[in-house]
């Protein structure tokens, strides 16, 4: 369904002769309905300043609860839940949502009462395409009327253009007449100016590279915290890529605030950075299941046809109840109190993050000799490595390519191009060297799953081809790699950051 369009106009308002619009063939009007919408938020409207609004209905023929989500930044199958109507939020909404309300408990914050009066319009097919609906909005203070305003809403029915923009016309007879665009919701008239406060998480403005260094810090950290609080509430709807998003904001957080180091308080950083370890090692089962699927899946295609079922099957089967318990233990870490105290304590750091004096140097200053250190680890770990070296050295190496790109990626916004540049080169290194990591993991799991109980000799064999592909495509990883590192070192040292 298309997105509908609200116009408001004065309570004398009168509707033109719809069916004299060109387009419309018929119009039927339903009977008026009262609809009861009382707000649910904290008190200081933490739900709505991020963009979402919880809601319970009463009359008409959608009652019960809804929780609708902001189209950008919560993005998932769908963006708005209903739940059967009851007295009491939903424990599962409140569940939900608890990344967002934290401490704080959902109480009604506003009520409105709609007098509706729905109409239909109907093209020349006699179908109906667009629905208007005229509404007169009451709020209410207790059993008072505090204020009222009068709102149309078309909705159309049917997205397929080949019917008509019936929407548009309708529209824009409506604002010959005065109709105006809303310019607010209805539920931030009732809110007030409260509604307009910004949430408590707020990504930072630009910085300059003469800017204190402090600035980068808190602005990382706001990002990543506000993407890690979006994507919680993402993983408890188990939306998809939502467990991976959320442990890659933790990685970054964490990253940060490590590269950082001289410019945080050390014990607040090492907190924070032990409590995020420990949350993405609970998400991690989930997430490292996922990926193995996906991959063994992909790769027992090259098998032949009866391998290749052999393979998938006995993968699909084992797997899929890894991730069921996998993902039961994480939405049990998820609901802790340990979680809830670092969902505290993250949100306070994006406003108020522990600074060091050395934070009031410059960026320009202060910044590229965090860079070079990460990269200075990640030149010694490559140099140690060889095409036979064991899988940990590589694997070593892999984690501080990630805290390389980590640190670049913190100082792009600031130094811009060179540190772009850098990004983009380091990228390819974790790309490589992640694949090299799936890869010597999926040989492990196919060790296991073809040691357990009960194992025929047909399957068995079946993941033996298989494990003899990762083996393959491992060392030709290896290989890609040597090729690729000279060409990093090359890219580094024509774009330095100063």
């Amino acid at each position: 369904m298309s997105e509908p369009r609200q116009l408001r106009v004065h309570a004398l308002f009168r509707l033109p002769e719809l069916t004299e619009l060109p387009g419309v063939a018929a119009i039927s009007r339903g009977d008026t309905a009262t609809i009861d919408e009382i707000h649910y938020d904290t008190d200081d409207l933490r739900l709505f300043r991020w963009g979402v609004v919880l809601t319970r209905r009463q009359g008409g023929p959608d009652k019960g609860w809804r929780c609708a989500f902001p189209a950008e930044g919560f993005d998932g199958a769908d963006d708005e839940l209903i739940f059967p109507d009851s007295k009491e939020v939903p424990a599962e909404l409140r569940e939900l949502l608890h990344p967002l309300t934290r401490e704080q408990v959902l109480c009604p914050v506003a009520h409105l009462r709609t007098e509706r009066t729905a109409y239909e319009l109907a093209d020349e097919s006699a179908e109906p395409v667009l629905a208007l609906l005229d509404d007169t909005v009451s709020i209410l203070d207790g059993k008072h009327v505090a204020a009222r305003f009068r709102e149309i809403e078309l909705v159309p029915l049917n997205p397929d253009a080949a019917r008509g923009p019936l929407a548009q016309v309708v529209g824009d007879a409506l604002q010959s007449l005065g109709a105006a665009p809303s310019v607010t919701t209805r539920a931030a008239t009732a809110l007030g100016p409260r509604a307009s406060a910004p949430p408590d998480v707020v990504e930072s403005e630009a910085v300059l590279p003469e800017d204190p260094a402090g600035d980068a810090v808190r602005a990382h950290l706001a990002k990543h915290i506000r993407r890690f609080l979006v994507q919680d509430v993402r993983v408890r709807r188990d939306l998809p890529d939502s467990v991976h998003q959320m442990r890659v904001a933790a990685r970054r957080i964490r990253s940060g605030l490590r590269g950082f180091g001289p410019l945080v308080d050390a014990e607040w950083s090492k907190h924070l950075r032990d409590e995020l370890g420990w949350i993405a090692g609970e998400l991690g089962a989930v997430r490292d299941t996922e990926v193995m699927i996906e991959r063994l899946d992909e790769r027992a295609a090259d098998l032949p046809p009866d391998e290749s079922d052999l393979a998938q099957t006995a993968v699909d089967r084992a797997l899929s109840v890894r991730i069921s318990d996998a993902r039961a233990h994480a939405l049990g870490a998820l609901r802790s109190e340990r979680h809830h105290r670092l969902l505290v304590a993250l949100v306070e750091a994006a406003a108020d993050p522990k600074l060091t004096e050395s934070a009031r140097r410059s960026c320009t200053e202060a910044l590229p000799p965090l860079v070079d250190k990460t990269w200075r680890r990640l030149a010694k770990d490559v140099d140690q490595l060889h095409l036979d070296s064991p899988a940990h050295p590589w694997h070593e190496t892999r984690i501080a390519a990630k805290k390389a790109r980590y640190s670049a990626e913190a100082v792009e916004p600031v130094f811009g191009r060179p540190a772009k540049d850098l990004v983009k080169a380091l990228e390819q290194v974790t790309e490589i060297l992640g694949d090299h990591q799936d890869a010597h993991v999926a040989q492990m799991t196919l060790k296991s799953l073809a040691a357990e109980p009960g194992m025929d000799a047909p399957t068995g064999f079946a993941l033996g081809l298989l494990y003899a592909l990762e083996v393959d495509y491992e060392m030709g990883l290896r290989r890609d790699f040597q090729r690729l590192w000279p060409k990093i070192v090359k890219s580094r040292t024509d774009n330095p950051l100063t």
